[in-house]
């Protein structure tokens, strides 16, 4: 799940826990809009700790060059 995917579903859990006001039977819509927001977070979270350090490479070393010899006969 990416930042934008995580981003709607905060955006529609907040709509329906706060903005919606209407009654399914059996079905509580504010409790789907925390459920909503509640994964957006944590996908949000997990999106952050797993594509945030992509960006830090670390070099350790030079590693040796491998060099390859052509002979050109004519």
């Amino acid at each position: 799940m990416g930042i934008g995917a995580s981003v709607f579903l905060l955006a529609i859990g907040a709509i329906l826990a706060f903005a919606v006001d209407y009654n399914l039977n059996g079905v509580d819509i504010n409790v789907i809009g925390w459920i909503l927001m509640a994964a957006g977070v944590i996908g949000l979270f997990a999106t952050t700790l797993i594509f945030g350090r992509r960006d830090r490479v670390v070099t350790t070393g030079t590693a040796p060059v491998a060099t390859e010899e052509r002979v050109v006969r004519y």
